[in-house]
């Protein structure tokens, strides 16, 4: 490991930054032109010599989970309603807590994960 390595990174990492900050704004100016163009949440495209800048428009749908549950039930059509029991995790942890469980009777239940970040700091001298 050497210190131009870390350096290289750490200049690498600012510019990411500045760049990905830079990208934001000239977005948002696009959208803003495509808003007064074609309307909002529409897709559009404009060429400008040999480019051709274009916005796509992604749409999803979801249900409500809570609302859909209940307007099933009233229209007794509770067939279509999963019923998928899971571990309340603060009760668990209660129950530890409280000596009714023991974190050996859970053995192999828990799932334990990690991620990896690599942070540059300056040290002042």
């Amino acid at each position: 490991m050497s210190e131009d390595l870390i350096i290289k990174y750490n200049k690498l990492n600012e510019k990411k930054k500045e760049l990905e900050k830079e990208l934001d704004e000239l977005k948002k100016v696009f959208h803003i032109y495509f808003d007064q163009l074609v309307g909002q949440n529409e897709k559009g495209e404009v060429t400008v010599n040999n480019y051709k800048l274009q916005r796509q428009i992604r749409k999803s749908e979801k249900l409500h989970e809570e609302k859909t549950v209940n307007r099933l039930s009233e229209l007794n059509m509770t067939d279509l309603i999963l019923h998928v029991p899971k571990p309340d995790e603060e009760k668990v942890k209660s129950a530890i807590l409280l000596g009714l469980l023991s974190e050996g009777d859970l053995e192999g239940c828990l799932i334990k994960s990690a991620s990896q970040a690599i942070v540059v700091k300056t040290l002042k001298n």
